[in-house]
This record gives structure tokens, C-alpha cells and sequence, in this order.
């Protein structure tokens, strides 16, 4: 017979432990709520009223058990099924019902859907719709946790389906290298989308998973909101003390389609019906009454209370107007405003230094001005990165704040984002441009989109060490600027002297967007000048006229610059203006528009092939607005719409260089 910490009703079997009566109704409060929402919410969809429903029906006790555990510092980052995380931390349900009817009283203001946010306040950091791309931002809060010596952990969720994303493994991975306090919650329901669990893996149970990256595997039946309690306040208690991440694999069920228009007709009757009789609320529910904590009168007298608050925050957030749009307001939430304070370069304290020089003397001076910041990168640690910019900062620093990585891209960036939310900055070192597209999702959609989603500022700088030239073939030496100049939310900064790139780059690390900060490498030893010894800003969006002339405009950036001004003096009888953008995105028509207006003729130039270059955005921005100053078409020249190559024969053709005299030519005639 079983005694009354331990009652069994249907399949589950739960055991109080030591938890207080009012803990078990406190518990049983939790995971009721977000069930009779979901009933709400389910209603509203048949009848219309909803556009869209990711439902958690019967894996409440995992949101709910996990949240309870925690303290209310500790960060959660879970995905559009745990409706419990929400509810749990006590959030304004008409806030929430507004998000989810696109009202501006919501927490994106109508600009993404249901958990697509985060709202520090609860310390809550919603998902973007990649599978994973929250699993590494939950690294970071948890290094800056580490860094600030702080006892706050983070619980990020996975389902099983998304454990089969690169994502999964790099952020365990970097987890258990650098010792986070993070635990990775695996909510194993039985499928991704429609795809059963056998055609997603062949591991028998996701905690064997926790043996190959060094770090504990815990499993819990995610239907029983007792031992997820219990097993998540015994693993954040060790948290706080050894630092060390944990697997937690919760084993569940989803009763309902991955969204509700979807359906459930591909999951067997018997299953189904095997786990309707493990629901968790009613299971958990009977326990009480069955142990005597509970009766039916307290279960109708909540559930009605309950369902009036929901009925009647239902009701004022769906009374709202609809959002009235603005596209001033729309455009200006892209970009968090900046509030630095420009500091002018010192001229009377200068000395020579190369490109690579300068670079790492501004990174040098920002560490020492913002004691927050934090460096992360394959190599740059001891070794001072494979460019040397970083030679003797580990010594300088520390390896708290000077940070070999795995070898891995998506979730370093990831983690740069979750020092972000953490109030600190991060700069990110790519050991070359073309490997960035390893990270390219956390680039485009969480650091781009996140200040214009639900308005966090993020201050993560992306160094690029870019170009040809150097004979390193076709995945060493690519021009990508390109791919970013198309992303809202983005800045893209090319700086092509050592002057600029030192004060370019302070400003970069204090910029409260993402910064994708492109560096040439044949630049770092070939080009010499003098440059401030002091710490000094430059102002990002403003271009620089290299040279005056009144025949030409050329417009161009990066190594473009050095190409134009050697061609320039073999020119002489041709007056030729050079434009350095300095940086693409934003870059500065107002400068360009009145030089063009001046000469009358212009040519786009860069390293980028033709074809989708950022030479056309800028082309056919001056034929459209200054067509009525031109003496002749604007002109473009990129290089040969080839991969890179590795000779250096074949190089030398396919760069713009090549053919610079003959497009100059072509356009004087004009």
C-alpha cells in the first residue's frame, strides 16, 4: 500500500519529499494557470479569433517545475511551447495576450509573435524560429555570471528535434570547456514537427550525449511536476557552488500539433492515448486530492478564479486599438540610439604604425577603457591570434577577458549577444572573413534583428580579417562585405588606412549595434602612417575625400582606396576625387551625392565581384537621385566573377586592379 508521500495515479508516481503543503499547492497553482490559458487559447483558434497557437498542452510540468525551482535572477531561455516559464515568473497576462494579438502594448510591439522576446526585467530571453540559436546567448549570460561573481545560472530549453542542429553541439561544448553555469534542458516529446524521434537519432536516451562532452546527464519524467521540481532545485544548488553545466533530458509528450493548423494524424491512437493517461496537471491534481492537500471545492474555486482573470485580461488587451504603423517609428527602432561621447584624436602626439598596429593598439587602449569588455576568438589568447593583433594581452589581461574558443563560430557570436544582455561588450574575432558564414544565422537574425524585435541594445563587434592578395586561395581571401550590407541592423565598417582603422575601431566597440568590422589583411604590413598614440573615436557613417579633384569621382573603400590613389598620380592629367566610404552600412550619400555633382562622372570601385557588390547599392542610389548632375552613366568595377584563386598569376587577374586603367579610360571618354 502506498503511503501518502507516494500515491500513484494512473502512470505517474510522485513523491513530496520534504516539500511544505503549501509548496504542493503552490505547484499545483503553476501548472493550472497556463493549462486553462491553453483551453482559452485552443477556444480562440476554432473560432477564429487567434492566428496562431504553439501549444503546450501536457508538457506544463517542465516549463512550470523548472521555473518554480529557480530564483527569479537566474536567466531562462525557453522556446514557443513553455507558455509555464512565463506564467511562473508572474508575467502581466494582458502584456502577454497583447503579444500574441500583434498589439503595441505587447512586448515587440507587434513586430514578432508569441515567445519571439525577451524581457530583461523577468529575465526571460525568448527564441528566434532557428532550432538553437539560443543555446550558445545562454553561454554568455552564463560567462558574464562567472565574470561578475555572481551565484545567477541560466536554464535554456531544447527540443529533441533541435538537438540535431550544429548549434546543440557547439554550446554544450563551449558550456563544459569554460565551465558555465548552464543547464540544457532537453524536452524529449517525441518528435520534431511530424518526424518521429527514431528518424531524428539513434541515441537511445540524450544523457549518454552528456558522457562525450565531459559534463553531468540527469533524466526526469517531464510529466511528473515533483521530481522536475525537486531534480531542478538539486542541480541549481550545485550550480552556484561547482560552475559546471548540466544535461537535463525531460521526458514528455506533445499532445497537439507542432502548431495547432498542423494536427496530430501522424502520431499511432495507442500512443497517443498512452500518454493522455500521464497528463500532468491531472495526475498531479488527483495526488493532491488524494493525499488530502487538496479538495474539490479549492480545484472548482481556482479554476473559476482563474478563468475570469484570464477572460477579463483577454478582454482589455484584445480592446486595444490596433497598431497605427509609422515608418519614422519602424526605421528608427532598427538601430539602438547611441550615446558616445566622441573623444577627438590628439595630432600632437603621433607616431608611424602599420595597419595591424593600429589595430591592436585601439583594441589595447579600449580594454583598458571599459574593464567590461571581453575578447573571444580562435587562437588569440597565447598565441596572440593568427594575425598577431593580440599578442600579449592575455599576458596584459587575463584569460577571463582574452578568451580562446573552441573551434566553433555560431555560438562564440551567440555568446557575444548574452554578454550583451549582460551589460557587457564583446569583440569577436573571425581568424578570416570566409569563415563567418559558419555564424552567418547569428549574425543575420539574433544579432541584427534583437534591438528591433524587443529593443536590446547589442554590443558585439565581429573583427573580419579579409581580401586577396596574399595568395591564400579561394576560402581565405574572400570579399563578403556584401552579404551584411543588406541586413538592417547591422553596421559595416571597411576602414582603409591605419588612421581610420585604429579610431574606427574604438568607436565600433562602443557602438551599442552589431558591428561587422572588416580589415584588409594585405593592409596590416604593407601600409604604414602616422597615427595618434592617444585613444581617440571616429564617428561611424561619414566618409573621407582622399583627394580633391574635379574629373571623376571615384567611390570606394578597403583596398580600393590604396589602388585608386596609386593610379591617380600616373594619371595627372585626369583630376580625380577619391571618396573612402569608410563605412557601408550606413554609408554617407551626402558626401558622395556632392562630390558626384561636382565632377559629373563617377565610378564605383571594390575588391567584391560585380555582381550583387555593394557597388551596385551605391550606383543606383546616384542614378536615381543625382541622374541630372551626370555627364555619363555610373560606372562600376568589381572583381572577375570567379572564387578567388590561389596562383598568384590568376589572382592578379582576378582582381579589380587589373583592369582600373581601362574602366578609367572608358569613363574619361565617356
Amino acid at each position: 500500500m502506498l503511503t501518502q508521500s507516494q500515491v500513484a495515479y494512473h502512470t505517474l508516481r510522485f513523491d513530496r519529499g520534504s516539500l511544505s503543503d503549501q509548496t504542493l499547492l503552490d505547484l499545483y497553482d503553476g501548472i493550472l494557470l497556463p493549462r486553462l490559458i491553453e483551453e482559452k487559447m485552443l477556444l480562440l483558434i476554432r473560432q477564429g479569433k487567434l492566428s496562431k497557437w504553439f501549444s503546450g498542452y501536457g508538457q506544463e510540468a517542465v516549463a512550470v517545475g523548472c521555473t518554480m525551482a529557480l530564483q527569479s535572477n537566474d536567466y531562462i531561455l525557453p522556446l514557443h511551447r513553455n507558455l509555464g516559464v512565463f506564467t511562473a515568473r508572474r508575467f502581466p497576462l494582458r502584456r502577454l495576450f497583447a503579444q500574441w494579438q500583434g498589439k503595441r502594448s505587447g512586448f515587440t510591439k507587434g513586430r514578432d509573435r508569441s515567445f519571439h522576446f525577451g524581457t530583461p526585467e523577468y529575465r526571460i530571453i525568448g527564441m528566434i524560429s532557428h532550432l538553437g540559436a539560443m543555446l550558445g546567448v545562454a553561454d554568455g549570460i552564463a560567462l558574464a555570471s562567472n565574470l561578475d561573481r555572481k551565484d545567477e545560472i541560466a536554464l535554456v530549453f531544447s527540443g529533441d528535434g533541435g538537438t540535431s542542429e550544429g548549434d546543440f553541439h557547439e554550446a554544450v561544448n563551449v558550456a563544459a570547456v569554460w565551465n558555465l553555469p548552464v543547464i540544457f534542458l532537453i524536452e524529449n516529446n517525441g518528435y520534431g514537427l511530424s518526424t518521429p524521434s527514431n528518424e531524428q537519432f539513434r541515441c537511445k536516451q540524450f544523457i549518454d550525449k552528456a558522457i562525450g562532452y565531459g559534463i553531468e546527464g540527469v533524466q526526469v519524467d517531464g510529466n511528473n511536476i515533483l521530481e522536475v521540481y525537486q531534480a531542478m532545485q538539486r542541480l541549481a544548488e550545485k550550480m552556484r557552488i561547482d560552475r559546471k553545466p548540466v544535461l537535463l533530458e525531460a521526458m514528455t509528450f506533445r499532445m497537439r500539433g507542432h502548431e495547432e493548423a498542423s494536427g496530430v494524424k501522424y502520431v499511432p491512437k495507442e500512443l497517443m492515448e498512452r500518454w493522455q493517461k500521464k497528463d500532468p496537471v491531472e495526475n498531479y491534481q488527483q495526488y493532491l486530492l488524494n493525499i488530502g492537500i487538496l479538495t474539490e471545492e479549492m480545484v472548482a474555486e481556482r479554476r473559476a478564479r482563474f478563468q475570469a482573470t484570464i477572460d477579463e485580461e483577454w478582454k482589455i488587451a484584445l480592446a486595444e486599438p490596433d497598431i497605427t504603423p509609422s515608418i519614422e517609428e519602424e526605421l528608427n527602432d532598427v538601430y539602438a540610439p547611441s550615446s558616445v561621447t566622441m573623444v577627438e584624436p590628439n595630432l600632437e602626439r603621433q607616431s608611424p604604425k602599420r595597419f595591424v598596429d593600429a589595430i591592436r593598439e585601439g583594441l589595447d587602449q579600449a580594454m583598458e577603457r571599459d574593464p567590461k569588455l571581453i575578447l573571444m576568438g580562435q587562437d588569440i589568447a597565447e598565441y596572440g591570434g593568427v594575425f598577431k593583433v593580440t599578442e600579449g594581452f592575455v599576458q596584459k589581461f587575463g584569460k577571463e577577458r582574452v578568451r580562446n574558443t573552441p573551434l566553433c563560430e555560431s555560438a562564440i557570436l551567440a555568446a557575444g549577444l548574452g554578454l550583451s544582455i549582460c551589460g557587457r561588450a564583446s569583440m569577436v574575432e573571425m581568424q578570416f572573413a570566409d569563415f563567418v558564414t559558419c555564424g552567418f544565422n547569428q549574425i543575420v537574425n539574433n544579432l541584427a534583428k534583437t534591438h528591433y524585435r524587443w529593443g536590446q541594445s547589442v554590443n558585439v563587434t565581429v573583427r573580419m580579417p579579409t581580401g586577396g592578395g596574399v595568395g591564400a586561395g579561394p576560402f581565405h581571401s574572400q570579399s563578403n562585405e556584401a552579404w551584411f550590407t543588406h541586413v538592417p541592423g547591422l553596421r559595416v565598417v571597411y576602414p582603409s588606412t591605419p588612421f581610420d582603422a585604429k579610431g574606427l575601431l574604438c568607436m565600433s566597440l562602443l557602438e551599442p549595434n552589431p558591428v561587422l568590422f572588416f580589415e584588409h589583411k594585405f593592409l596590416y604590413r604593407s601600409l604604414e602612417e602616422l597615427v595618434p598614440d592617444d585613444y581617440y573615436t571616429l564617428p561611424l557613417g561619414q566618409a573621407r575625400v582622399v583627394r580633391e579633384g574635379t574629373d571623376i569621382t571615384v567611390v570606394t573603400y578597403g583596398f580600393g582606396v590604396q589602388w585608386i590613389k596609386e593610379l591617380a598620380a600616373v594619371f595627372s592629367d585626369l583630376s580625380i576625387e577619391i571618396v573612402d566610404l569608410r563605412t557601408l552600412l550606413p554609408w554617407d550619400k551626402e558626401t558622395v551625392f556632392a562630390s558626384v555633382e561636382k565632377t559629373g562622372k563617377c565610378l564605383v570601385l571594390h575588391e567584391d565581384t560585380t555582381v550583387g557588390g555593394f557597388g551596385a547599392e551605391i550606383a543606383s542610389t546616384i542614378m536615381e537621385e543625382r541622374f541630372q548632375f551626370l555627364d555619363a552613366p555610373v560606372m562600376r568595377l568589381g572583381s572577375l566573377e570567379t572564387p578567388v584563386p590561389f596562383n598568384p598569376n590568376l589572382e592578379r587577374q582576378f582582381l579589380a586592379q587589373s583592369r582600373l586603367a581601362e574602366k578609367l579610360n572608358e569613363l574619361r571618354r565617356y
